[in-house]
């Protein structure tokens, strides 16, 4: 019984997938079909660089969507061939029904966390930079007004940086002693020349550098200079969806050094790095709602079932979205406002189970 349901649910799972990621895809394909002609773009890079990364981006994103409508299909079936009659019929509890969807669903879950914690975000950096080429032209090659903490105690300020010839225009860097600043850097130009062994190596170009004591203030200055700032040029540029294209391990790693640079706007990356976890745990929860409405065999078939299903599993979707916004936006914690549509699904499931015919 354990492998049948296992199988059921697996196959109707994936099946679900390839059917609906299908049908994204050629409405994908038809809006954009003239930006790809206008733009010149390759039908290798379409196919290869863009729609191989479209699919599990999008097959991973709507796993919840996919877990609710395999479950509320194939078990309206099981319910309406009288099949879980018969498996009642032998003295199996609804609980002990559950251990093989919950076998499942956590199969579903490990897939989808280490697919979206580790492989499609080094497929979304090919993705994401096929849409600024050819779709969308929107990539971010310069930022103004830039201030973090590089270092304790040590602020960097840019006016503007520029990727295209990986230059910051008047640097200054300051460094502090509780309240007293004791050395300030500054430089017209700075220019990234690090590489995978320096990743730190800059050259300061016109530059003056002020030590300040207690007595007396020492100035040199220079016009080109070798140094090490603790920067690199992806830390100035923030672009639109970025935070799709890091591991999991470096999402985190990102956050606890932008945090302690005191940069303000990674509300984005902690919102994706708890999504990821909180999303491969959906599949428990919707997996238990989806049986506790489905197990039982109603008149007019799986109609009513897979329709209250799907309504409810987009209103995980759109709950989940609101709540990110409003995160975003500051009024809420990242982490809290992406678990707080697991929680709320959870009582509804918790409740429907309690009511489902055992």
């Amino acid at each position: 019984m354990d492998r049948y349901i296992i199988t059921k649910f697996l196959g109707h799972y994936f099946f679900s997938i390839a059917l609906i990621i299908s049908i994204a895809v050629v409405f994908d394909y038809n809006e954009y079909i003239d930006k790809f002609v206008s733009t010149g773009a390759p039908w290798r890079a379409i196919i290869f660089d863009y729609y191989l990364n479209f699919i599990p981006y999008f097959a991973n994103l709507f796993s919840p969507l996919f877990v609710f409508i395999a479950v509320i299909f194939f078990t309206s079936k099981l319910a309406e061939n009288s099949e879980i009659i018969a498996m009642f019929s032998t003295g199996t509890s609804l609980h002990r029904l559950m251990l093989p969807y919950m076998f499942s669903a956590l199969l579903i879950a490990a897939l989808t966390y280490g697919l979206g914690a580790h492989v499609i975000p080094r497929g979304n950096v090919v993705r994401l930079e096929f849409e600024n080429m050819y779709k969308k032209k929107k990539k971010v090659e310069h930022a103004r007004n830039i201030q973090m903490e590089v270092e304790p105690d040590v602020i960097a300020y840019i006016e503007r940086f520029e990727n295209s010839n990986k230059t910051a225009y008047r640097f200054s860097l300051d460094s502090f002693e509780g309240n007293s600043m004791v050395s300030h850097f500054t430089a017209r130009t700075l220019v990234y020349v690090g590489d995978e062994e320096n990743p730190h190596q800059w050259k300061a170009k016109n530059w003056q550098h002020r030590i300040i004591t207690d007595s007396m203030e020492h100035i040199t200055s220079g016009l080109q200079l070798d140094t090490i700032v603790k920067i690199e040029p992806y830390d100035l540029l923030i672009s639109k969806n970025q935070q799709e294209t890091l591991t999991s391990p470096e999402l985190k790693h990102y956050i606890e050094r932008q945090r302690k640079r005191g940069i303000a706007n990674i509300k984005e990356f902690e919102i994706e790095y708890h999504k990821r976890i909180a999303t491969s745990f959906a599949a428990f929860i919707l997996t238990l709602i989806g049986l506790a409405l489905s197990a039982k065999k109603v008149k007019g078939g799986m109609g009513l079932n897979l329709g209250i299903g799907i309504a409810l599993s987009f209103g995980y979707i759109v709950f989940q979205t609101i709540s990110a916004t409003f995160a975003v936006n500051g009024s809420m914690s990242p982490m809290l406002a992406v678990w707080i549509p697991n929680f709320t699904f959870l009582i509804i499931g918790i409740v429907l189970y309690w009511k489902a015919p055992k």
